[in-house]
């Protein structure tokens, strides 16, 4: 999850991305006759991947890379496979705490080896493991949470939390008394970066001179550094944290200094009763049970899928207590906006932090501007390369 990644990110999803079709090399071997016996071999292979799985005969496995129980981003995920069970009765089955690592493409195909003929990866590090198994298994078909690539028998999957992430910055810029936000941040990815910028300009749009300050933990999953890192920037001043890794713990050093904060992944007030707002969530479930669905019907393509909002993929968690008078209102007028269309967050004129203008008044980002963020808006303190 390097800065590079960013780069080939730009640079394959301009082509592919949110095209919401079937790649190239299927509509090709659709449009013209093979010319010759491996192509035509080629061909039925692609074509077998898209034929329809009986309900009762599927059985779907996840990837985790961590554990379902810290109520973070892979809890998350399992709330959309058990969703996937009650809404289809189809069978599933999850390894936790799967690495980043070759130990990933083990875990793949152990999973087919026990009967799994759907797969889903969910960490951005499994998506070259899964992209090589899903190429010498045409027969199965996979799925990859929060990456780039895409097969025939493969999909990519994310959802607009952006878009939930302004809205909690509206929540956290006018709940903080100094104007100091900080930010506990995992990777230096785009997706990483995309929701901070968002999480500022929701900010911004309440409270112009606030800053959020990020630090990085360079991990998705380390319980210890989070906390820590959280507490570092208590230390510094920061009156509200916000976060996205994966534990509660920026969450209870907050309670711990008497701050305020907002979660992510899950609506996890008890674990901070006194300082929670709320949380940007995934439903994980609104696409696990449409792309089985489509399986099931055989209708089944290779998308990159990327939905907000208004499509149910992503939602605020409701407010506490802990707000102050009128969070509600504001929060509720910025979130009718966005489902109606007449908000887009990322809308020029938008500087950097440096003072540059990156996008002209008016102007709106393109999902590959977007999914290819390598930089940081007015009012972050911190580096993003």
């Amino acid at each position: 999850m390097k800065k590079v990644l960013a780069i080939v990110l730009a640079t394959v999803l301009a082509v592919s991305m949110m095209a919401g079709c079937a790649p190239k090399a299927v509509q090709d071997a659709q449009n013209s006759a093979p010319e010759s016996t491996a192509e035509a071999a080629a061909a039925e292979s692609a074509e077998s991947a898209h034929k329809a799985i009986a309900k009762e005969d599927i059985k779907v496995g996840f990837l985790y890379v961590g554990p379902i129980g810290d109520e973070g981003y892979s809890f998350a995920h399992d709330q959309g496979r058990k969703e996937l069970e009650t809404k289809l009765g189809v069978k599933t089955m999850y390894i936790e705490n799967v690495p980043e690592t070759a130990d990933c493409e083990a875990q793949i195909r152990s999973l087919i080896d026990q009967g799994c003929n759907v797969i889903y990866a969910t960490s951005f590090g499994h998506m070259k493991f899964i992209d090589a198994v899903a190429k010498e298994n045409p027969d199965v078909y996979f799925g990859h949470a929060t990456g780039f690539m895409t097969a025939d028998n493969m999909s990519n999957y994310m959802g607009r939390i952006y878009e939930a992430r302004y809205l909690s910055g509206i929540a956290a810029g006018l709940n903080t008394k100094n104007g100091k936000i900080g930010y506990v941040a995992a990777m230096k990815t785009a997706e990483v970066i995309r929701g901070i910028n968002a999480f500022t300009l929701g900010v911004r749009s309440v409270n112009p001179t606030a800053t959020v300050e990020v630090k990085w933990t360079n991990s998705w999953y380390d319980p210890a550094v989070e906390k820590a890192t959280a507490v570092d920037l208590l230390n510094n001043g920061c009156d509200m944290i916000a976060q996205h890794c994966d534990t509660t713990g920026p969450q209870v050093a907050a309670q711990e200094k008497g701050a305020k904060c907002i979660g992510y992944n899950a609506p996890t007030l008890s674990a901070a009763p006194k300082a929670y707002l709320t949380a940007p969530l995934f439903h994980w479930g609104t696409f696990y049970v449409n792309d089985v669905q489509s399986i099931i019907d055989g209708t089944w393509k290779s998308q990159s899928y990327w939905e907000g909002i208004k499509s149910g993929m992503v939602s605020l968690d409701k407010l506490s207590e802990n707000c102050v008078a009128g969070t509600k209102e504001k929060v509720e007028e910025a979130q009718a906006k966005i489902v109606d269309g007449s908000l887009f967050v990322f809308t020029g004129e938008i500087k950097d932090n440096e003072g540059k203008v990156k996008v002209a008044a008016g102007e709106k980002m393109t999902d590959e501007q977007l999914l290819a963020f390598d930089w940081f808006v007015e009012g972050v303190i911190g580096t993003a390369k």
